[in-house]
């Protein structure tokens, strides 16, 4: 901790601590701000990410810089036809000279997890994520280990190919906190990123800024920002509307409306606030709920929850 922090409150300074780490991230991933501002709110809520993206916009290289921004390990995944339950989990392996089983623990044991294309695999290989993501941990034959902490799953899809995919099931897509694209660069941001690259990768020297047990602290300081009861009001609004709409073949689940909450309470600390306003939900809403809902039609669900939250009054301002 740095002489300048101290003194400063348990808001101000994990501001501090979620601007001095989307710097660092910023700092390898071009003109991506708002996704590393979400990648960043899932991590600060304990929640996971899933980016739906063609290949080469920079992915990977979001999961690999926010791992190695807060010190954490990193695993990656590859999402096959062929991948097993075990090659996720670990796999206990017998040990002749002892004479007994040891343990050799799967990639999903590791502070940031990339599973990437995880639609490739099948749906058994995915379900072997589900505890993992819902509740930090693994069961395998009858014992119970917990995994890293803080735990983050940075799941890629392409939305494009359809040949040997599995698409996630409702189950799975709502274990993710938030989903989003990186989208394409502009021809200036393209400029910019041969300019970085033009002497060797930018990720070779990328330091940590912070250590897990930071990330640890500004995960318990997110639960302690308060939502107004009038807030709360507005979210049941917004999910029971959603519920309401002819359109909505698969509803918002209560899962879905708890994850939204917990996200703006995360979004909420880096304007140094200590409570959620109407505008935290509105900027989150759609990447939160959008991937959550089932629709008829041809709009999707961020689009769908952003009308909606143009026809609902909004709350009474003032602090919880």
């Amino acid at each position: 901790m740095a002489d300048a922090d101290l003194g400063l409150s348990g808001v101000e300074m994990s501001a501090r601590l979620l601007q001095r780490l989307e710097r660092n991230v910023r700092s390898v991933i071009v003109g991506k701000d708002e996704v590393v501002r979400l990648a960043l709110v899932a991590l600060a809520a304990g929640g996971h990410l899933l980016l739906e993206d063609l290949p080469g916009t920079g992915k990977t290289m979001l999961a690999r810089s926010l791992a190695e921004s807060v010190g954490g390990s990193f695993r990656r995944i590859q999402g096959t036809a062929d991948l097993l339950p075990s090659d996720i989990t670990g796999v206990s392996v017998f040990n002749q000279r002892d004479l007994s089983f040891e343990f050799r623990p799967g990639p999903v044991f590791a502070h940031v997890v990339l599973a990437d294309e995880l639609n490739r695999a099948t749906p058994r290989a995915q379900s072997a994520l589900l505890e993992a993501m819902a509740e930090g941990q693994v069961t395998l034959e009858g014992t119970t280990r917990r995994l890293h902490r803080p735990f983050l799953v940075i799941a890629t899809q392409n939305p494009l190919e359809m040949h040997g995919t599995y698409p996630l099931p409702d189950s799975q897509l709502d274990r993710f906190l938030i989903a989003t694209r990186m989208g394409p660069t502009t021809p200036e941001q393209t400029m910019e990123v041969l300019e970085r690259r033009e002497h060797g990768d930018p990720m070779a020297t990328l330091e940590a800024v912070l250590s897990p047990e930071e990330v640890l602290a500004l995960q318990a300081e997110v639960l302690r920002v308060g939502v107004s009861p009038a807030l709360r009001e507005y979210l049941v609004l917004l999910l029971e509307t959603l519920r309401g709409l002819e359109r909505v073949l698969v509803p918002p689940s209560t899962r879905a409306i708890l994850a939204l909450q917990r996200a703006c309470q995360a979004w909420a600390l880096f304007d140094q606030r200590d409570y959620v306003l109407p505008d935290d939900v509105k900027a989150l809403a759609g990447a939160v709920l959008g991937h959550r809902i089932g629709l008829r039609g041809e709009e999707g669900g961020a689009e769908t929850v952003a009308r909606v939250l143009e026809q609902i009054p909004l709350p009474a301002l003032g602090r919880p």
